[in-house]
């Protein structure tokens, strides 16, 4: 029997991409699977006020610092949310506020910084043992990530490809989703998705023991339900208002090959399991702002799925 632990939509939190790394232990796992979004969102300046004093702004809160011990415990409170603390004075503040392309590259160099950290971090904390990190970026996660986790020996990058997770199951991984409104890094229409999974499921030597590592849910799975937005990009009825967006092309293609199991993300609302015919799939969600980790448990066997639980720690 193999058990695996998942998780994903980490999107940059220390603490986080810490627990993930000691939940193989923890939960007595043999293999890790980290689902896509990596990365963080936004980087928090801390602006240099003279002296030991900074002013930070963190989720409309001001903060003044005065001393160093503040100062480290705010980064450590920003990180742990999945910002990125930059330390600035007012007058770089002023120049940046004028040039957005520096700004944009501010924010991908702290994020590749964090990114190098942790996949020194987990080198280091899985040495000597058994334990590697499967992985595939999100569509939140720029391009230059991929090749960070390249050169870890403990984390591997297995976007578009068939891996034998054990003797009995393959697993076919992508971390690029249908079209969001946010355009971001690694999404594309229906037809263009169909494309890439048939390229990996049609490498499949067993599909039916095979696991689905997918970012983004199967459309109408009860995994995929987002609150509604109007053209403005606010939430329809205070959010109240819930509509399907996972992807056609991922529900078609399990409805057709029916692999054992489908592991999901990118809905953080969705957390859950459900069934579409065979395949059990399940989405654990995300609460990284809240420095917790949500994941699920499942102990495999060569035909079924012994067991699985979704955890939060």
């Amino acid at each position: 029997m193999t058990t695996i632990f998942f998780a994903t939509d980490v999107h940059g939190s220390d603490i986080c991409w810490s627990k993930f790394l000691n939940a193989g232990k923890f939960y007595n796992a043999d293999r890790l699977i980290l689902g896509g979004d990596m990365t963080g969102k936004a980087v928090v300046p801390f602006i240099h006020q003279g002296g030991q004093n900074y002013r930070v702004t963190l989720l409309e809160q001001v903060f003044n610092l005065t001393n160093e011990d503040e100062l480290t415990d705010l980064k450590k409170r920003v990180r742990s949310r999945g910002y990125y603390p930059y330390m600035t004075t007012p007058d770089e503040i002023a120049e940046l506020e004028k040039d957005p392309a520096r700004v944009s590259k501010i924010f991908l160099q702290e994020v590749l910084k964090v990114v190098q950290q942790w996949m020194d971090l987990a080198d280091k904390k899985l040495e000597g043992t058994d334990l590697k990190v499967y992985c595939s970026p999100g569509n939140d996660d720029m391009d230059e990530v991929d090749d960070i986790i390249r050169s870890s020996k403990r984390v591997m990058l297995m976007e578009g490809l068939v891996t034998q997770l054990d003797d009995d199951h393959e697993m076919i991984t992508s971390g690029w989703s249908n079209q969001t409104p946010w355009q971001t890094h690694r999404e594309e229409n229906e037809d263009q998705l169909k494309v890439r999974y048939e390229a990996m499921t049609s490498q499949l030597k067993n599909p039916h023991t095979a696991i689905f590592n997918i970012h983004v849910p199967p459309y109408k799975s009860q995994l995929d339900e987002a609150p509604e937005l109007d053209k403005d990009l606010r939430p329809v009825l205070a959010g109240n208002s819930m509509k399907p967006v996972g992807s056609t092309a991922l529900r078609a293609a399990i409805e057709k090959v029916q692999p054992l199991l489908g592991l999901h993300g990118h809905i953080h609302e969705g957390r859950g399991s459900s069934r579409i015919g065979k395949t059990l799939c399940i989405n654990p969600g995300s609460m990284y702002e809240q420095g917790t980790l949500l994941g699920a448990i499942v102990q495999l066997k060569k035909n079924k799925i012994e067991n699985y639980v979704l955890t939060t720690g």
